[in-house]
This record gives structure tokens, sequence and C-alpha cells, in this order.
């Protein structure tokens, strides 16, 4: 029998790891061609060759970039978009403690890795059914859309320079463009899109009266708010509770635990009332 059962393992594994590195690759070249976008951007913004291509080596962080870029544009203090991208940034840190535990990587690998933790790799090697597969899905991505990106990121400056005025072509609006892009399909819950749709409503009104760059950083107010506000709603019962455990127990309808016991009962005092009628 082991002799039977031991070759379709064998091919279970290969094809999950190829399927792996497919949904990574697809992951990888579809965000790394977006670096041409940030490299038009940058250098629409008045930064050099050498700085734009430093931001995507050393960064590394798609939405930072494009807010730093996106506030000097507007002509914003330095330190006001630098602020903004670093805000933007933090988010990575909790990839980093949850993706810790999954790939468990040697302490010698660990820094080199974390300049690979971002959306993308989090989002393949979360995805995965089993260590293994979630480091081939988070090691394919960082590497294809690290190189890319960066490559992509030189020829946008380059062609930029070349072109000369990008808002001439309409260029400088590729980075909110692609951001907006990068930024719909995260918005899966009610909550989410609340908040985004605050926080577009505290920039643009704060836009006119505020510095170049700071209505980026009013604009996380959103996020507080509406979770006080959410908070607010269930404290006061206002929202209708959404199924979940205890709902089909206490409805007496529906799956959750306790039902399955109360249903339980009912059938052994059906039974025992049978039994008294024979």
């Amino acid at each position: 029998m082991a002799e039977q059962t031991a070759p379709p393992v064998i091919r279970e594994a290969t094809k999950a790891d190829s399927a792996v590195v497919r949904d990574a690759l697809g992951v990888g070249i579809a965000v790394g061609l977006s670096g041409f976008a940030f490299g038009v951007t940058s250098a629409g913004s008045g930064l050099s060759l050498l700085q734009t291509c430093a931001l995507s080596l050393l960064v590394f962080t798609g939405a930072s970039q494009f807010a730093l870029v996106g506030a000097l544009a507007a002509g914003g203090n330095p330190f006001t978009a630098a602020a903004g991208a670093f805000f933007l940034g933090t988010r990575n840190a909790f990839y980093g403690l949850r993706l810790s535990q999954l790939l468990a990587l040697p302490r010698a690998v660990r820094p080199l890795a974390a300049q690979w933790v971002i959306d993308e790799t989090a989002a393949v090697a979360l995805a995965q059914p089993t260590r293994r597969a979630a480091r081939i899905g988070f090691t394919v991505t960082g590497l294809t859309l690290y190189v890319l990106w960066n490559l992509t990121t030189f020829l946008g400056a380059l062609g930029a320079e070349a072109i000369g005025d990008t808002k001439a072509w309409g260029l400088d609006a590729a980075g909110p463009a692609v951001f907006l892009a990068l930024l719909a399909p995260m918005l899966k819950t009610a909550t989410e899109r609340y908040t985004a749709g605050l926080a577009v409503l505290l920039g643009l009104g704060l836009l006119p009266v505020l510095p170049a760059g700071v209505p980026v950083l009013a604009a996380a107010l959103a996020a507080p708010a509406v979770l006080w506000l959410r908070g607010r709603r269930l404290g006061d019962g206002t929202s209708t509770p959404a199924a979940g455990p205890g709902t089909g127990a206490r409805a007496g309808t529906g799956a959750g635990p306790g039902t399955g016991a109360r249903a339980g009962t009912v059938g052994k005092e059906s039974q025992k009332e049978k039994g008294q009628d024979r």
C-alpha cells in the first residue's frame, strides 16, 4: 500500500509548489510594472534620477513612495512629506510580526527578508496552507517585485527626463491613479470603505487651508473616528448583530455553539414522550 500511495503525494507536493510560484510571479510582475508610474511621478516632482532610484532601492514600499513624491510635487515641506510616508509605512511592521511567526526564518536572514515585508508579499505568504508554501510565496513575490520595481523605476525616471515636462503629457496623474488602483481591492468591508471615504473628505477638505503634506496626516484621523463610531453603535445595540458564535443558540435557529445541544435535548424529550405513550 505504501508503494502505491507514495507517487501521488509527491506529485501533489510538486504541483502545490508550482502553483505557489505561479501565483507569486503573477503578483510580482503585475505590481512591479507600476514602478514606471513611480519613476515618472518622482522625476516630475523634481527628484533626480539617483534620488528616485535610491527611494525604490532603500524604501521599497509603493504607497509611502507615492505619498512622499506627491507631497513634494505639491510643494510640501520635505519633513512633512517624510512624516506622511513614514506613517503609511508603519503597517509593514505589523505584517512583520505575523510573518516572523509564519515563516520562522533563520536569524541571519531576517534583516534581509525585512526589506521585502510589504503588502503583496504578506498577502501571498499568508494565503498559503503550509510554512513551506508561505516561504516560497514570500521569496518569489519579494524577489520578482523588488527586481521589477527598481528596474521600471529607473526606466520611468529616465523616460520622464527625456520627455521633459510630465504635466504637459498628463503623467503627473499617474501616481495617484496607481495609488487608487492598489488601494481599491483592499477595501472589502463596510468599515474599511467608510474609513477610506472619510479620509478622502478630510484630505480634500483640508487641502486648501493646510500646507502641502499635512492633509495626508490629518486624513489618518479617519480610522480612529470610524472605529469610535462603530464601537458606540455596537455598545448602544443599534446595529444588527451578525451571525456568529451563539447567535443561533439565542434565536433558536441557525448554526452556532449550543444549537446542536439544544436540538439534542428536544430530541431526547420527544423520545421520552413516545416511550411513555407506548
